[in-house]
């Protein structure tokens, strides 16, 4: 369920210009900011490049994934 909220004017039109790059609509983008923005304040000490990723991770196909093997581990 959305809710109507009143945005600032240039941050609808920056996350327009966003959106529009990154195949999102506005409001998605705008979700977008708020998610990555409250994961790097409730985050402070991570990079907020590592915030993104582990967003973009967290939707990603899992059956692509392949097992990490330590060095010490046996075949």
């Amino acid at each position: 369920m959305g809710v109507p909220i009143r945005i600032d004017e240039n941050i609808y039109n920056e996350a327009k210009k966003v959106a529009s790059a990154e195949f999102r609509s506005i409001p998605n983008q705008i979700e977008y900011w708020a998610m990555i923005g409250k994961c790097a304040l409730d985050n402070p000490d991570l990079p907020i490049e590592f915030v993104k990723d582990l967003l973009i991770s967290k939707h990603q196909d899992r059956s692509l994934a392949e097992a990490f093997k330590f060095e010490d581990e046996s075949d």
